[in-house]
């Protein structure tokens, strides 16, 4: 792949970092955003590519236009967008709170579209694309998990709808939809150690493949969906989870 800039979303933690290492790695030019700025200051360590940092919460749409006024302005070019920022908590229809509901909505999927609005021309300028992270989550139905869910099908639905408005443009648009990958999302959403290593052992099972899956590799299939290896795939979700969607609740 030529040399891009690159914008990365919850880059400190999880499939973020990990899709931010790998481009940097690869010598491309990483703009990485996410809440915690000393975690995003360490991606640089060890790596090839030049990186910069944006201490952004995306809850915040003020943000994002401060955000992304500042990396246009300072970029002669945007070809990668990728947002993998995102949030989870557990709650049905009769105990998810509003405040749950919105906390959910606004970062998994309000701030995926603005990031995308605000980044549009700049990408069509470049005939860049995009990569939205979903979750095995948007084409099923789990239990518990219902705001989570919904939120993640929004992102299946914005990423088929902005790929067919962009194509034109010759911007493409697709997502990846992992299956349960180690990362820090479930402890950050409320869950402890215990019940997370026994959720993390559960998931052995769920998953036909046996095991969970690694950050590392979602950010590989990120990698190639930014490549010109790609450039006749736009408006795909890809599954990327050890077979779960292919599966019935049990």
């Amino acid at each position: 792949m030529s040399k891009k800039t690159v914008v990365v979303t919850g880059a400190s933690s999880g499939i973020g970092k990990a899709t931010a290492e790998l481009f940097l790695k690869n010598g491309h030019n990483v703009v990485a955003v996410g809440r915690y700025a000393s975690e995003l200051e360490k991606l640089s360590n060890g790596n090839n590519g030049t990186l910069s940092v944006q201490t952004a919460d995306l809850s915040d749409v003020s943000q994002i236009e401060r955000v992304s006024g500042s990396v246009i302005e300072k970029n002669e070019r945007i070809d990668v967008l990728v947002n993998a920022a995102g949030v989870i908590k557990n709650g049905t229809i009769e105990n998810t709170s509003i405040e749950d509901w919105d906390s959910m909505m606004n970062i998994n999927l309000r701030s995926v579209f603005y990031m995308m609005h605000c980044f549009s021309s700049a990408l069509k300028a470049a005939k860049g694309n995009i990569v939205n992270v979903s979750s095995v989550t948007g084409p099923r139905a789990f239990p518990n998990v219902l705001a989570y869910c919904v939120s993640k099908a929004g992102v299946d639905q914005l990423t088929r709808c902005a790929a067919l408005e962009l194509a034109p443009s010759g911007v493409r648009v697709n997502a990846v939809n992992p299956g349960v990958v180690v990362t820090n999302i479930h402890k950050r959403g409320g869950m402890d150690e215990e019940s997370y290593e026994k959720f993390l052992e559960h998931s052995k099972t769920t998953h036909p493949i046996g095991r969970v899956g690694r950050p590392e590799e979602v950010a590989e299939l990120i990698y190639f969906l930014s490549s010109e290896k790609a450039a006749w795939i736009t408006g795909a979700t890809y599954e990327i989870d050890g077979g779960r969607a292919q599966t019935c609740a049990r």
